[in-house]
């Protein structure tokens, strides 16, 4: 079966999230965005999870279902911080759970080390080691992901993480992790320049805090694999299933580039290091970004692929395009209404962006959205990088498609085998 899967979502019930994130948005957005299997997000969370074993039914694959048909897998997010060597450590950890039973025992677990109800994604006092040692000893399925590994003060190898290595962090646990999150602001290729990443299969995911088009499923997994827990797991941990991702432009994450947001300064690393990665404005040290952390972990020169590399695909959503083409807001009633005659006619977003030919947009919007969907696809969309927490910008240069001259590139390799 080919899933179109997004693992890593919040509920209502984590800080800064949409109070309407309930499973019947989660449902819809998910069909109109495209996809068929969703994390459920937050099942520590003792209000949430009596309302997914309300609404959700398993039929003992691990994958529940919702009433209106739509697939998810039992999953939460747990935040680390604890100290290691004489360091204070801060790392974010998605986990997957085959079945209800085994989410009230790592509930069960977290209760003895802090509270769950307090916050979707809870905070404890647990290092790496500990948190799979203890999710194994409840059971081996349990698959331990570390969650957006880039990102500078939660993810496993950001600027502020404290770590260099998935051993560093998981010590003589790290045998048991098999995957790792690439984030928004970092994308296969950034990855594949540590050769000692390797062996772990990359996932994408929203990591989304509300259920709007242009949050969820922006980064996605695909596996073509029977749907149960098992064999999703499977897939995760050997890599044969597990096809490829769906990513942004790494450049549109908000912790690309370095930066202060509050004084306005954004820089690239070069730029970063010629100013000692202090800010000019305050004097104070800048927010280093995820290029720059790649830049100083990296044993292979970009451009490397590894020979068993998957495809990604690399998209912006159409909700973006069609606010810059418009020059209006992402969530006003202009962008909506030519968003919804694209989905109206051709069913979902990832069809829209991946699949469409150029032709067929033009009989439903505009030449000028359909051009800018079209350079889309193929990667030809500049985008002024994010950072500090700042969003990266997308920019028209107002070339058409056609007097670019390109190859597809390995974004667009696999779409016709997949889709």
């Amino acid at each position: 079966m080919k899933i179109v899967s997004d693992l890593h979502l919040h509920s209502k019930y984590s800080r800064a999230c949409s109070k309407d994130l309930d499973i019947k948005n989660l449902e819809k957005w998910a069909k109109v965005k495209g996809l068929n299997l969703l994390g459920t997000s937050d099942f520590t969370h003792p209000k949430w999870i009596e309302e997914l074993k309300a609404n959700l039914t398993d039929d003992g694959t691990g994958i529940l279902k919702s009433k209106g048909g739509m697939n998810f897998i039992l999953q939460t997010e747990v935040s680390l911080i604890y100290t290691d060597a004489g360091k204070g450590r801060r790392v974010h950890n998605v986990i997957l759970a085959p079945d209800f039973d085994t989410v009230d025992q790592i509930t069960d677990f977290f209760k003895s080390k802090g509270r769950v109800d307090y916050d979707g994604r809870p905070i404890f006092k647990v290092s790496c080691p500990e948190l799979v040692e203890k999710m194994r000893a409840i059971n081996e399925n349990i698959e331990v992901i570390p969650a957006h590994i880039w990102t500078p003060w939660f993810g496993l190898l950001g600027s502020m993480g404290g770590f260099d290595s998935v051993e560093d962090a998981f010590k003589d646990q790290a045998k048991h992790i098999h995957a790792l999150e690439t984030g928004l602001s970092s994308d296969p290729p950034m990855n594949w320049r540590l050769s000692k990443l390797d062996k772990y299969a990359l996932v994408s995911c929203s990591d989304s805090h509300s259920f709007w088009p242009w949050r969820i499923g922006r980064e996605a997994t695909l596996f073509d694999t029977e749907l149960t827990y098992d064999h999703i797991v499977k897939a995760i941990r050997t890599k044969q299933g597990l096809t490829g991702t769906i990513e942004v432009d790494p450049a549109y994450g908000k912790y690309h580039y370095d930066g202060h947001r509050n004084c306005n300064v954004c820089m690239s690393p070069k730029e970063s290091l010629k100013h000692n990665k202090i800010c000019p404005k305050c004097g104070k040290p800048l927010t280093i970004g995820v290029e720059f952390r790649v830049e100083e972990l990296a044993d292979r020169d970009m451009g490397f692929k590894p020979t068993e590399a998957k495809d990604f695909f690399k998209i912006i959503p159409i909700s973006d395009i069609i606010s810059i083409v418009l020059g209006k807001g992402v969530a006003t009633k202009q962008v909506w209404e030519e968003y919804n005659k694209l989905i109206a006619a051709f069913g979902n977003e990832i069809n829209i962006l991946l699949t469409v030919p150029k032709e067929e947009l033009k009989k439903i919007t505009t030449e000028k959205i359909a051009e800018v969907i079209m350079k889309n696809r193929f990667g030809q969309i500049y985008v002024k990088p994010g950072y500090d927490g700042e969003y990266g910008v997308p920019i028209l240069d107002g070339k058409p498609i056609e007097d670019v001259k390109y190859e597809p590139n390995v974004i667009q390799k696999g779409i016709k085998e997949f889709f």
